[in-house]
């Protein structure tokens, strides 16, 4: 648009003229040939430079700079394609431009910083870093000094350093100690060093406002601070989910440019107490099992996830339980309606005003009790019963490499809900087939012993005492040598109606004793005999994002756009590819999403 024009002139790239325009949102640079023809443009969004210096500069692998009088280079967002990942590789593009006069490159250099804080208004200035030196293969350090660090530099930022020494110190500098000053903090490691971030921020924020974690009732305050994850750890399972990609370079450039993605936490409690918060998955069953396995054999490294998912698979185990669920509206979206949460989403985005118009909906929604059903628009409280494969409760969708979709492909970053997905107790191959589904693009809730509800808040109890003391005797499909195998059927049962809660924690943790100093003897032997062939205990464990919980009954409630990360979710290719055909004629969606053509 003529009014955004700020700058315009002719520039040399090499022995190339270009028409070089910078307007209020986009620098552009078009060959001009020798009969003042144009060919192809080149279009950055100013909101992408990530620094201009004058000279001929380069700063990866290694800074140099050659001081010329007339040159100046711009640093700026340049994506391509991750191969096998859904996201965008974003990369540091660089070039040199040369100008007929020293007066003219100090005009654009200064038309271009000024252009880009206007532009980018929260772009950080200073930041708070904590490096993991053991996560992953123990590359944080590197990782960090190598490759952000010098585009850090590049775009002005300060940082402030912490090498952690120890679980949670993290999380404790940032209950405790002063944060003035800071505008985001970033954490180099995986999602254990994220966690430790984010129950820190979410902890501190809710000290500073007065309000108590341990009321599943209260509506907990947004952090202020953003939280930027720089990709080393074993599992980058938020990263990914977010970005699109695992990649230390394309995080740093979402941090520099102050990308903003409101990300959707979910509480966890047990009695009257906060026990975690997840943001990933909550999981009973399998994959409490599978965590609770690899523990064993942190001696293997990551091999130790696929071991134990061998094992735990192989040991064919189901739980009794009930599942209570709050469902949410199944107009706004559903976990089966095909759609994938993506940069710009349109979901999202509706979420934002229905979750903050009215704050105390919050307070409405949960009584003290969380009561099954309640009077307003809320909804009614539905209970299930029976035995499970798993139980899982996730926010996001939960992608990784080795299931590019994840756990429930339709799943959003900031809707304000999570996705219930229950499997019943079935065919040790059905069970297979509904794990294999993970790693490729079949529908993994099509079939019939799994489903997959779009909630609001979750409970997990443990059955009647009768059928309870009766579950280290129905451990597996097939009875011990010499009994005569009996197929039982568990019926579903869905009603609205109070169920009790039964069991205490104190018997709980004496019967975990008691499995534990039994593992050993004979049980009821599974469908397949071998290192996993030891007595089934009567309940599983809680996976929270990675950490065994040490309760089985269980409360939890999902905290729409809770905190801010530095992304912008994944990018859609396809949409990105068309814009750049489009060639200016998208301003107003690029102005929205930052999208580069």
């Amino acid at each position: 648009m003529d009014t955004d024009l700020r700058l315009e002139s002719s520039l040399w790239i090499g022995s190339k003229r270009y028409r070089a325009v910078l307007t209020g949102w986009y620098f552009n640079w078009t060959e001009v040939d020798k009969k003042n023809r144009e060919k192809k443009t080149i279009s950055v969004p100013v909101a992408e430079v990530i620094g201009v210096e004058e000279g001929r500069v380069e700063i990866l692998p290694q800074k140099s700079v050659e001081d010329t009088d007339k040159d100046f280079t711009v640093f700026y967002v340049k994506r391509s394609s991750s191969g096998g990942s859904y996201g965008l590789l974003w990369r540091l593009g660089r070039t040199q431009f040369s100008c007929p006069s020293r007066d003219l490159r100090d005009q654009w250099t200064r038309h271009l910083r000024t252009s880009v804080r206007t532009h980018s208004p929260l772009r950080p200035h200073k930041l708070l870093v904590f490096i993991n030196p053991y996560g992953g293969k123990k590359r944080g350090r590197k990782i960090y000094h190598s490759l952000v660090a010098p585009l850090f530099e590049l775009a002005g930022i300060s940082s402030h350093v912490i090498v952690t020494e120890r679980a949670n110190q993290a999380r404790d500098h940032l209950l405790k100690k002063d944060l003035t000053g800071f505008d985001g903090v970033v954490c180099v490691g995986g999602d254990g060093m994220f966690s430790e971030i984010l129950h820190g921020l979410i902890g501190r924020t809710q000290q500073e406002a007065g309000l108590c974690e341990n009321d599943p009732a209260v509506t907990l305050q947004p952090s202020s601070l953003h939280i930027g994850i720089i990709p080393a750890g074993s599992t980058d399972c938020v990263c990914f989910a977010t970005v699109g990609v695992i990649d230390p370079v394309t995080s740093a450039l979402h941090v520099i440019i102050g990308d903003s993605q409101p990300l959707d936490v979910c509480s966890v409690h047990h009695a009257s107490a906060l026990v975690r918060y997840s943001v990933s998955l909550v999981g009973y069953g399998f994959y409490g099992d599978v965590l609770a396995e690899s523990e064993k054999h942190r001696w293997m490294g990551p091999l130790r996830y696929d071991y134990s998912g061998t094992m735990v698979y192989l040991s064919n185990r189901s739980y009794a339980g009930i599942v209570q669920y709050l469902p949410a509206d199944p107009l706004l979206s559903s976990p089966r309606d095909n759609t994938r949460c993506l940069s710009g989403c349109s979901v999202c985005s509706r979420s934002t005003e229905r979750l903050f118009s009215h704050s105390s909906d919050s307070a409405s929604l949960h009584s003290a009790h969380f009561s099954q059903s309640s009077g307003d628009s809320d909804g009614v409280w539905v209970s299930v019963e029976g035995r499970f494969r798993c139980v899982s409760l996730t926010c996001m969708s939960s992608s990784c490499p080795r299931s590019p979709l994840g756990l429930s492909p339709s799943a959003h970053l900031a809707d304000g809900t999570g996705d219930l997905i229950l499997v019943w107790d079935t065919h040790p191959l059905a069970f297979l087939k509904f794990l294999h589904r993970h790693t490729s693009t079949q529908d993994q809730f099509d079939l019939p012993f799994v489903e997959v509800h779009r909630v609001k808040a979750v409970r997990f109890l443990l059955p009647s005492g009768g059928e309870y003391e009766g579950d280290e005797e129905r451990g597996g499909v097939s009875g011990g040598a010499g009994e005569e195998e009996e197929e039982e059927e568990i019926p579903y049962v869905c009603n609205s109606e109070t169920l009790s809660r039964n069991g205490s924690q104190q018997h709980l943790a004496e019967r975990r004793v008691e499995q534990n100093t039994t593992n050993g003897q004979k049980g009821v032997m599974p469908f397949f005999c071998g290192p996993c062939c030891r007595k089934a205990p009567a309940v599983s464990v809680w996976n929270c994002d990675g950490e065994i919980l040490p309760f089985t009954e269980i409360l939890c409630r999902v905290h729409g756009q809770l905190v801010r990360l530095y992304a912008r979710g994944i990018e859609d290719g396809a949409a990105i590819h068309k814009c750049r055909e489009q060639n200016g004629k998208c301003e107003l969606m690029c102005r929205s999403m930052n999208l580069q053509q």
